[in-house]
């Protein structure tokens, strides 16, 4: 037997061998379900181990178990060890014609690649598949950077794909994996730990936890952005990437960044800074969330918000740097806004801050966060910002208190733990 298709046969359901296929992640394959049936290419973006190969292995169960032949399902990991021999797109076609000759599936084949950006020129073949009218293809792939499809050759997809965005575990899937209950303490424990999904298999040591962290984020940052952009200063993307993790839900700019490190005498430029930070970005690590005009319905250029993509980072990589409890909460919102689809900004209104804008379609939620709505001069600060808006849409105010207050001028209280459950 050719041995890369002993490799393949490895990693495929073509026998009865069985496989690890996590916790179901309802929320993301009940969309990708919606748009199975049609030569759209289904694309899952997101930083690395959120979960993405899962979700792709969970997929494909799904198809088998709605009558698809197993043997018309090819799943290639390129981040594995096994597949480095696909190092471009004619050795991508070389591996599906080997699969297809060898194994000679009939009707419509299902071609799952994980980690494609690793694959010179993918977006050639993926194109080619998906337009080949000859033999019926529908196509899943997955990566682990936001401009992967944004590129030249990538102008060949355009119209032809749709993308989900994959997230790390939500309140919601960490109650249910947990088998807890939606209450204040769990949410606590939520936010004191993180949603990464390896963590919820690792012993409950801050040491085994804080090495797991440390190894993913050395792993990020060399090989999506160091190796990839032949990073000249690794030390000044590290720390920047501390900076951005301890300075979440805080507004900054690319000046006020330089400026800080220039205070440290460290010698940078506003160059460097601004693309070691768009880097970061690219992989999924950080979120920019940018500034909203309200009243005049602009973006805002020059400051911005950035927020971790798991608090996992703050909490075990740099838990000794001063960071309130109100700073993790309101990155934990924002995170929650983002999986529920909405496309978030923190929005300015006469002068004031208001923590969130999010839109959907045409829905539109102002949302403020803050640990405690406890004594009346801290609720009225949180009120105000909210009250200067006078359109119609829905305006919440998220709080951890114990309480819950009533309705008060058209704006609501919500305790967190119950967020998931408006969105």
């Amino acid at each position: 037997m050719d041995e890369k298709i002993s490799i393949l046969g490895r990693y495929n359901f073509w026998e009865s061998a069985s496989f690890d296929f996590g916790f179901k992640r309802t929320e993301y394959t009940n969309k990708i379900k919606d748009y199975i049936g049609n030569r759209l290419v289904k694309v899952l973006a997101g930083q690395r181990r959120t979960g993405k190969s899962y979700i792709l292995r969970q997929i494909a169960r799904e198809l088998i178990a709605t009558g698809i032949n197993p043997r018309n399902i090819l799943l290639i990991n390129r981040e594995l060890t096994d597949f480095e021999f696909i190092k471009n797109h004619k050795d991508l076609e070389a591996v599906v014609e080997l699969y297809k000759n060898t194994l000679n599936p009939t009707g419509k084949i299902y071609i799952f690649i994980d980690e494609i950006q690793l694959i010179e020129e993918w977006e050639k073949t993926i194109n080619s598949y998906s337009q080949d009218y000859t033999t019926e293809y529908e196509l899943f792939i997955s990566g682990s950077n936001s401009k992967m499809l944004s590129g030249e050759l990538a102008t060949l997809l355009s119209g032809r794909y749709v993308e989900f965005k994959i997230y790390p575990f939500g309140y919601k899937e960490f109650i249910e994996i947990k088998n807890l209950q939606a209450c204040k303490a769990s949410y606590l424990d939520y936010l004191g730990a993180g949603g990464l999904p390896e963590l919820f298999s690792l012993p409950e040591k801050q040491e085994i936890r804080r090495n797991y962290i440390t190894a993913l984020k050395d792993s990020i940052l060399l090989k999506d952005i160091i190796q990839r952009h032949k990073v000249r200063e690794p030390r000044l993307l590290e720390d920047i990437f501390a900076f951005l993790v301890n300075n979440a839900s805080n507004l900054v700019s690319i000046n006020s960044i330089a400026n800080y490190f220039k205070g440290k005498n460290r010698k940078t430029s506003y160059d460097a800074i601004s693309n070691y930070i768009g880097y970061i970005e690219d992989t999924f690590l950080i979120h920019r969330c940018d500034r909203y005009d309200i009243k005049g319905k602009e973006i805002l250029a020059g400051t911005a918000k950035l927020y971790a993509n798991d608090l996992a980072y703050k909490n075990f990589l740099y838990p000794g740097f001063a960071y309130g409890i109100g700073y993790k909460l309101e990155n934990l919102i924002y995170l929650e806004l983002k999986r529920a689809g909405y496309d978030v900004y923190t929005g300015y209104a006469k002068d004031k801050e208001v923590d969130f804008v999010a839109q959907k379609h045409d829905k539109i939620i102002y949302l403020q966060s803050t640990y405690t709505l406890a004594d009346a001069e801290t609720a009225a600060r949180e009120y105000a910002p909210l009250e200067t808006i006078r359109d119609n849409y829905e305006k919440i105010i998220v709080s951890l208190d114990d309480f819950a207050l009533p309705s008060n001028n058209g704006i609501s209280h919500l305790q967190a733990w119950h967020l998931h459950t408006v969105l």
